[in-house]
């Protein structure tokens, strides 16, 4: 099994330093008034919230008062995927017209690994870094994009803090557009089902690592973050790295730093924060960057069931580690990173 799992880890490495295998789809950008409305519509609700709840709680009579507290319970009750076949449509033509508002860009290494797995109904966990304000750049799995091969593609979805899943009307945008609150039960439900995704390991600890006096540093909080790594085990789920270059810029921010706020954060599962995107419209919509997205060599893994051990653990998260950081250094120059260090913490 050992010699098996080291063959195939060398026969991915060769193939992704080989770039003429690479799969390279990039969307010519489009920062227009449709792009600008379909990303408003998706992203914008953060500014568009915070000003009803100040309009409801300093101007409003107690009648509009009572119709806005109505409307955002109303919404927290409905299903977050309401209103079912209707909200999914327009969370596609937000998805294509995202794809033209960052003029995205995906470079997969190694398709015919993701093929092989497709056809074995494997679920693949894409681990896609960094988080950022705001890792919207995961919409590159959404399967309306077509970006991925196979079933892979077509059951891509993204699974994300189940804060986002507590907030009115916001919870349904995201459903819309194949968001999934993470914990361990959908985690696992997934790989057993054989359905892929993306996550972002590293999470909102990564927002409270942001430091803008250094700006070369690309930090990822990861060392800790073995609990996918054990699930990816129990199931024999292969684990793919994924790094989403041009992220950092796409907001400007600002927080308190301290322990008392990496407190607050753990507790809400998400950074308080004051950021302001394109505009400089405080909440809005993040600067139109042209995103680049990078899908390394699958890392398969054993299937050990109920017997993972901590030596397994350790030994595949740490490959794991090691293939984000070459995956990041093969394609920083091209991405207009050749300045910047990778700091995994």
């Amino acid at each position: 099994m050992a010699e098996n799992t080291n063959s195939l880890l060398k026969k991915s490495s060769s193939c992704s330093s080989d770039s003429s295998k690479w799969k390279i789809h990039d969307t010519p950008q489009d920062s227009g008034l449709l792009p600008t409305i379909a990303v408003s519509l998706w992203l914008g609700w953060n500014g568009f919230l915070l000003w009803i709840v100040i309009y409801a709680i300093f101007l409003a009579d107690n009648y509009q008062r009572m119709v806005i507290v109505g409307l955002f319970t109303l919404s927290l009750v409905l299903p977050a995927n309401f209103p079912g076949a209707l909200g999914y449509r327009i969370g596609d033509w937000m998805m294509v017209q995202a794809e033209k508002y960052f003029g995205l860009k995906t470079v997969i290494e190694d398709e015919d690994d993701l093929i092989r797995h497709s056809k074995q109904k494997k679920a693949i966990i894409f681990a896609f870094n960094p988080h950022d304000i705001l890792p919207y750049a995961v919409f590159a799995f959404n399967p309306t994009l077509r970006r991925l091969p196979g079933k892979i593609g077509e059951d891509g979805c993204c699974l994300m803090t189940s804060a986002i899943f507590s907030i009115p009307l916001l919870r349904h945008v995201y459903s819309w557009v194949g968001g999934i609150p993470v914990d361990k039960m959908t985690f696992l439900g997934r790989l057993h089902r054989g359905e892929s995704f993306a996550f972002t390991p590293g999470g909102v600890h990564e927002v409270l690592m942001l430091n803008p006096e250094k700006p070369l540093d690309v930090v990822l909080y990861l060392q800790k973050r073995k609990g996918f790594i054990k699930l990816a085990l129990q199931t024999g789920s292969p684990v793919v790295p994924v790094f989403g270059f041009n992220l950092d810029g796409s907001y400007g921010y600002w927080f308190p730093r301290g322990s008392f706020m990496e407190k607050i954060s753990r507790s809400l599962k998400m950074v308080p924060l004051v950021f302001w995107g394109r505009w400089f419209i405080p909440f809005g919509i993040p600067n139109p960057k042209k995103i680049h997205v990078v899908i390394g060599p699958a890392i398969d893994v054993p299937k050990e069931g109920d017997s993972v051990t901590q030596e397994s653990v350790d030994k595949y998260h740490s490959k794991f580690l090691e293939e984000l950081e070459a995956l990041f250094e093969r394609h920083k120059h091209e991405a207009g990173y050749a300045d910047r260090h990778l700091r995994i913490i």
